[in-house]
C-alpha cells in the first residue's frame, strides 16, 4: 500500500556509528539447547510469576511452570523438556545484580512438547478468548521494556485508538534482532499486524515504521504488506527514533504527555518482534519460549543473530561464538547506549535480551574520568524530549527532588545522548537513574506513612464517636433517674389512702375469682392426678432388655419418685381439706370469710403474721417443697418436648432446692433446744418402698426363671397397662385442659412406639 504517512522531525538526537554490519555478514542461525536453563519468574514489567511446579518433576517444552501473579504480570513456559533441578534465588539479568527465585531445568535433549491448541483463523474467535490466548502466551515486549502485552491490548474504553504503529525503527548502535526477524519473517509481522488491529477494533491506520538504513527489511515488509491496509514507512536514520514516544512524534506529529500512555493520545505501539510472538501465540499456539537476540563484538570469532531459547545461560552462548575473555572490555546486555553492563556471565537470556555485546578495549574503550560541567549545553541540544539536563543533572547532585520532579524527570528516557554529547564525560544518565529510584522510594514511603496517618484519623475519630455515645447514653440514665426522683417525689406528697388501696386489690382479686365449686373441682381434680402418678411410681419395674434384671440404682430412682408421689398426693390432700374447712365455717362465725376465698386467703396471711418463727418456717418450707415438686414436673415435661426453656426450668429447682436448704437449715437451729415432733410420713414412706423393692425383687426372680417367650409376653402386658393408664392420663388432661399435655402427649407416644417394637420382635 502507498504511504500516505507525513514524516516529522524530532528534537535532538545523534548520529552515533552504528556496527549494525558486524552481525549482518552471516544469516539468522541458533545455538543448540544447553545442559541446563535457568528461567527467572521476573522477566517483565509488573508483578513476578509464581512458580506452579516442584523439584524434581518432568516439564514439557511449553508447559506452564510459572503462572502470572496479577494483571501486571505473565506466565513463564519451560523453554525446553527436562528435569526441575532447583528453585531458588540466583543472580538476575538486571543491572542492579540483585537476586530473585529462577527455575532450573535439566534438559533432556529431547524437547519433547506438550499439546499445542493452533487457531487457523482469529476471526472465529471473540476478542475476549483471542485476548486471552496472548495473555496465556506470556507474551510481553520484546523491544526492551518487558510490558505485558495482553495489558496494552486492553485499553480503556474511554481511549479510542485510532493508529496503530509497528516499531521496527532499531535505532540503538549493534542490534540487528529486529532488522533480521523483518527480512525473515515478514510475513507473520504483516499477519499479526491485522490481528491486532482487529483486537483494537480497526483503527484508521496501521503503519509499520523503521530507519532507511535496513533496506531489505523495508523491501521484505513492503512485498508481505501489498494488498493489506498495512502502510510500511521508512524515515530518516536518528538515534533515538527507536524510542516509542519518539517514532510516534515521527509518524503522527503527536506528543504524548506527562505521566500519561500513548493510548491517551489514540496511539498504540507494539514492537516487530511482539507482533510476530503474539501471531505465532494465536496461529500455533506457541507461548513465548525463545527470540532473536543478536551476539556482537570484536572479542567474538563469530558475530551474527540467532534464534535463543530463553533461560540459556549468556556464558553458553558466547563459547558458541568464540568468545575471547581477554579481550573482552566488558559484557554488556543492549547496546552501548541504553544497555547495561552484566553483573556475571552465567545470568540468563531472558525476554528482552535484544543484543549481547562483548566489545574488545579497542572497540568500546572504559569511559575517561568525569570533570567539571562547562555549561556548553550539548546535553540540552542533544536531548530529544526537551529537556534540560544540565539543570536535571545540578538538582540531581543537590538531591533537590522536589525541583527534579517540577523539570520532569521522569520524562528523561534514558536515551544516553546526553552523555554522548557531553566534553567533560559526565554519566549523566546514572545521576538520573539514582534520582529516579530515590524519588520511587520516597514517594512508597511517603505512601506508607499517609496509610499510617489515615488509620490513626480513623481510629481517633471511632474512638471520639464511641466517647460521645457513651456520654449521650449517661446523660439519658441522668435524666431517667431524676425523672424517677421526682416522681416519687410527687407520689410522696400526695400519699393514696392504704384503705383506698387494699379495697382496690381485693376489688381485682375478687374479679378473677373462682366460684367454690371450680375451686373445689379443679382441687379434686390435682388430688386424682397425685394419685395416679404414686400408684404410677409404685408400679413393678420392668427390665427393658430381654434377660435383664433390675439394678438397685433403678429401685433407688422408684423409691425417690414414689417419696415424690406421696408428698404431692398429701399436699392435694391439705389443700382440698383447707378448702372443705373454710366452707364448713358458719356466717355467724366468720361473716367475712365464709364462701369468699379472696377473704380466707387474707385471714391467713394475718394468722400467718401472728405465729411462731418455728411455725411460720415450717410453712415456708410446705410451700417451698410445694414449688419443688411443681418447679420438677414442668421441668422434665419440658425436657421431654425438647423445649428452649428447660436449661432456665432446671435453674428455677435447683434455686428452689438451695432455698429448702437454707430453710431447713434455719428451723434445725431454732428448734436445737426443742425437738420437733416427729410425724408417722417416713415410716409410712419407708413402709411404702420397702414394699415396691420386695415386688421388685419378687417380679426379678419370677422373670429368671421365665422363658424367653414367657419374659417377651410378661413384659409386653406389662407395657400394655402403662399404656393403657398413659392414656387415662392424657384424656383427662386434654378434659382439663392441663398445661403439661404436650408431656403426656409424648410419653404416649413413646410407649405406643415401645408397644409396636415388642409386638414386632
Amino acid at each position: 500500500m502507498t504511504s500516505l504517512i507525513k514524516i516529522r522531525e524530532i528534537p535532538g538526537g545523534i548520529h552515533p556509528p552504528e556496527h549494525k554490519e558486524q552481525s549482518l555478514r552471516l544469516p539468522l542461525g541458533s545455538v543448540p539447547l544447553p545442559p541446563q536453563l535457568v528461567v527467572p519468574v521476573s522477566q517483565h514489567i509488573g508483578e513476578p510469576a509464581t512458580p506452579v511446579i516442584s523439584v524434581g518433576e518432568r516439564v514439557l517444552t511449553g508447559q506452564l511452570i510459572a503462572a502470572a501473579n496479577g494483571v501486571f504480570s505473565a506466565n513463564i513456559h519451560a523453554p525446553s523438556s527436562g528435569t526441575v533441578v532447583a528453585i531458588e534465588d540466583r543472580v538476575l539479568t538486571h543491572p542492579s545484580g540483585m537476586s530473585d527465585t529462577c527455575i532450573v531445568i535439566e534438559t533432556d535433549c529431547k524437547d519433547e512438547w506438550v499439546p499445542l491448541n493452533p487457531c487457523e483463523d482469529y476471526h472465529a474467535l471473540d476478542k475476549t478468548a483471542l485476548q486471552d490466548k496472548i495473555r496465556l502466551a506470556g507474551v510481553a515486549g520484546l523491544g526492551g521494556a518487558g510490558f505485558p502485552t495482553a495489558v496494552k491490548l486492553n485499553p480503556r474504553s474511554t481511549e479510542v485508538i485510532d493508529i496503530l504503529i509497528i516499531n521496527g525503527a532499531e535505532c540503538e548502535p549493534y542490534i540487528t534482532a529486529d532488522d533480521i526477524l523483518m527480512q525473515t519473517r515478514a510475513e507473520e509481522i504483516i499477519a499479526g499486524t491485522l490481528m491486532v488491529s482487529h483486537l483494537l477494533h480497526e483503527p484508521k491506520d496501521l503503519v509499520i515504521g523503521l530507519e532507511d538504513n535496513k533496506p531489505q527489511a523495508l523491501a521484505a515488509l513492503q512485498k508481505a504488506a501489498q494488498g493489506t491496509r498495512v502502510q510500511v514507512v521508512a524515515f530518516p536514520t536518528k538515534y533515538p527514533s527507536g524510542g516509542a514516544k519518539q517514532i510516534i512524534q515521527i509518524l503522527t506529529g503527536r506528543e504524548i504527555p506527562t505521566d500519561h500512555h500513548s493510548a491517551y493520545i489514540g496511539v498504540i505501539c507494539l514492537n516487530v518482534g511482539t507482533v510476530a510472538a503474539a501471531w505465532r501465540a494465536v496461529r500455533y499456539g506457541e507461548p513465548l519460549i525463545s527470540r532473536i537476540t543478536t551476539v556482537v563484538g570484536e572479542s567474538l570469532d563469530i558475530q551474527r543473530n540467532v534464534e535463543v531459547r530463553i533461560g540459556t545461560p549468556i556464558d553458553y552462548v558466547l563459547a558458541q561464538h568464540g568468545f575471547d575473555a581477554k579481550q573482552a572490555s566488558r559484557l554488556i546486555m543492549g547496546g552501548p547506549m541504553m544497555g547495561f553492563t552484566l553483573p556475571n556471565p552465567s545470568v540468563p537470556v531472558i525476554k528482552t535480551t535484544n543484543c549481547i555485546l562483548a566489545p574488545t578495549k579497542k572497540e568500546l574503550p572504559p569511559p575517561p574520568p568525569a570533570q567539571a560541567c562547562i555549561r556548553c549545553g550539548l546535553c540540552a541540544e542533544a536531548c530529544p524530549a526537551s529537556l534540560l539536563p544540565q539543570q536535571l543533572f545540578w538538582y540531581a547532585q543537590a538531591e533537590d527532588m522536589e525541583k527534579l520532579q517540577a523539570h520532569n524527570l521522569f520524562d528523561c528516557i534514558e536515551c544516553g545522548a546526553c552523555s554522548y554529547v557531553c566534553p567533560s564525560n559526565i554519566p549523566l544518565v546514572q545521576y538520573y537513574r539514582a534520582a529516579k529510584g530515590t524519588i520511587r522510594q520516597h514517594e512508597l514511603e511517603k505512601e506508607k506513612s499517609d496509610r499510617s496517618r489515615r488509620r490513626f484519623e480513623f481510629r481517633q475519630q471511632r474512638i471520639a464517636k464511641e466517647e460521645a455515645e457513651k456520654e449521650a447514653k449517661r446523660l439519658a440514665r441522668k435524666q431517667a433517674a431524676e425523672e424517677a426522683k421526682q416522681k416519687l417525689a410527687e407520689k410522696a406528697a400526695a400519699p393514696a389512702p392504704q384503705t383506698a388501696v387494699v379495697a382496690e386489690a381485693v376489688a381485682k382479686a375478687r374479679a378473677v375469682q373462682q366460684t367454690p365449686d371450680e375451686q373445689k373441682a379443679k382441687l379434686e381434680r390435682m388430688l386424682a392426678a397425685a394419685q395416679n402418678s404414686l400408684e404410677h411410681a409404685r408400679q413393678p419395674l420392668v427390665p427393658n432388655e430381654e434377660g435383664a434384671v433390675v439394678t438397685p440404682e433403678q429401685l433407688e430412682k422408684q423409691q425417690a419418685r414414689i417419696k415424690q408421689a406421696e408428698l404431692k398426693v398429701n399436699e392435694a390432700e391439705k389443700k382440698l381439706a383447707d378448702f372443705m374447712a373454710t366452707q364448713d365455717v358458719t356466717p355467724a362465725a366468720t361473716p367475712a370469710s365464709a364462701g369468699d376465698p379472696v377473704a380466707a386467703a387474707i385471714a391467713r396471711a394475718q394468722a400467718k403474721l401472728t405465729m411462731a418463727p418455728n411455725e411460720k418456717l415450717r410453712t415456708t418450707l410446705e410451700s417451698l417443697q410445694s414449688r419443688l415438686a411443681k418447679a420438677r414436673e414442668k421441668a422434665a415435661a419440658a425436657q421431654a418436648e425438647g423445649s428452649a426453656t428447660a436449661d432456665a426450668l432446671q435453674q428455677g429447682v435447683e434455686k428452689l432446692q438451695q432455698k429448702i436448704a437454707e430453710t431447713e437449715a434455719e428451723l434445725a437451729q431454732l428448734t436445737a433446744t426443742t425437738p420437733a415432733t416427729e410425724t408417722t410420713a417416713p415410716s409410712v414412706e419407708q413402709s411404702a418402698a420397702d414394699i415396691a423393692i420386695e415386688k421388685a425383687k419378687a417380679k426379678a426372680a419370677a422373670l429368671a426363671n421365665m422363658s424367653d417367650a414367657e419374659k417377651r409376653a410378661e413384659q409386653l402386658k406389662s407395657l400394655e397397662t402403662r399404656l393403657q393408664k398413659a392414656r387415662d392420663r392424657l384424656a383427662k388432661a386434654e378434659a382439663d385442659n392441663d398445661p403439661n399435655i404436650e408431656a403426656f402427649r409424648t410419653g404416649v407416644a413413646k410407649l405406643e412406639e415401645k408397644h409396636k417394637e415388642l409386638q414386632d420382635a
